[in-house]
């Protein structure tokens, strides 16, 4: 049987030791193809490049997979894999491991899960896997048996239209890990502020600063679970209308 073919991208960079890590996990499991960012692109979100042009070029990189790394942002990724890379559709989209959460509010500016996202768009299996740890000596083999079963289920089970799975894994070792956890998205935020310095010249800089405010505090919340050792997975969807709201809005304005 033809093993499933697996495309894998991130935004920390294609030589970043978490999608590296992930290109271990994927080979055991299918044919991997890999387009990346060639630097990192943390905090991009859904951003596209549309002002200038992109270049991508294959790399040689230990494993059995290919390696493709792209002038581009974790988005542009996705959509240059299809169209000019890959041999067919994919059965499965993966994009990290990124360092650092991507749960809760986070899920808005990550690149990482916009790669994902962008995968649902166009009717793809996706998952975005994020460790809870920025070191770039972070220690992602403590999460590969459950980032494979992951995975396999998805692949086994497919995921409804439109949705796609969001997966943040606790810094902690293996038989520390409690299990997974189904979660909401927490209703958190970034508290922030833009921090006012002068440079040499006196000419003003500023430096972006805040805190995460944690405001859920509910046990089904990706936050919680987090916090208590389980790997928290949030199904996504790119569909935002409110359509809770919709009634009444009907009410107001027509």
């Amino acid at each position: 049987m033809q093993r499933p073919l697996i495309l894998v991208t991130n935004d920390d960079g294609i030589t970043a030791p978490g999608i590296r890590n992930l290109v271990e996990f994927m080979n055991e499991i299918g044919e991997v193809v890999v387009v990346a960012p060639n630097s990192p692109q943390s905090g991009q979100g859904h951003a596209i490049t549309i002002n200038q042009t992109l270049t991508f070029e294959e790399i040689n990189l230990e494993g059995p997979q290919k390696d493709f790394s792209l002038s581009g942002t974790p988005v542009d990724c996705v959509k240059f894999a299809l169209d000019k890379i890959l041999p067919r559709r994919p059965d499965l989209v993966v994009s990290g491991i990124n360092h650092g959460a991507n749960s809760s509010i986070n899920v808005i500016y990550s690149g990482t899960m916009s790669a994902a996202v962008e995968a649902g768009v166009e009717g793809l299996q996706a998952i975005g896997f994020s460790l809870l740890d920025f070191s770039w000596d972070a220690d992602f083999l403590q999460a590969k048996e459950q980032i494979q079963r992951i995975v396999k289920k998805v692949l086994e089970n497919p995921l409804p239209k439109g949705v796609v799975l969001n997966v943040n894994i606790p810094k902690l070792n293996k038989e520390e890990i409690k299990g997974i956890k189904v979660c909401k998205q927490a209703d958190a935020k970034w508290e922030e502020n833009f921090d006012e310095r002068i440079n040499p010249h006196g000419k003003k800089y500023y430096w972006l600063t805040g805190y995460f405010n944690n405001m859920d505090k509910s046990e089904d919340a990706d936050e919680t679970a987090l916090s208590e050792g389980y790997i928290s997975v949030v199904p996504v969807k790119f569909d935002l209308t409110a359509y809770e709201y919709m009634h009444d809005l009907k009410g107001l304005l027509e």
